[in-house]
């Protein structure tokens, strides 16, 4: 039988690994194995043209990517000449969070 290996988890997760083994009272070992079973029998999303998985069960809060083109235009407006460059755009970006 195959050997798995994930290396670099960070911490938390695999506290909450953890704990979720032993809420349902297993062995991290059981607990990663009945995950990595569940992922192997869902089934794969279906794809459209035989090539681009196609989203099934939109979740809460999900965009578009129009929705989001459209929300970048109006934030960042086209540049005039001489107007905004990627790095401003970027520093106005990371310095508003």
């Amino acid at each position: 039988m195959p050997n798995l290996s994930i290396k670099d988890v960070p911490e938390d997760i695999a506290e909450a690994l953890r704990q979720r083994a032993a809420r349902n009272h297993r062995s991290l070992q059981g607990e990663l194995m009945a995950i990595v079973k569940q992922a192997a029998q869902a089934p794969s999303p279906a794809v459209d043209e035989g090539t681009r998985p196609v989203l099934q069960g939109w979740r809460r809060g999900t965009r578009t990517v129009e929705d989001i083109a459209e929300e970048l235009r109006a934030r960042y407006p086209q540049p005039v000449r001489g107007g905004l460059l990627g790095v401003d755009i970027i520093r106005e970006d990371r310095d508003r969070r």
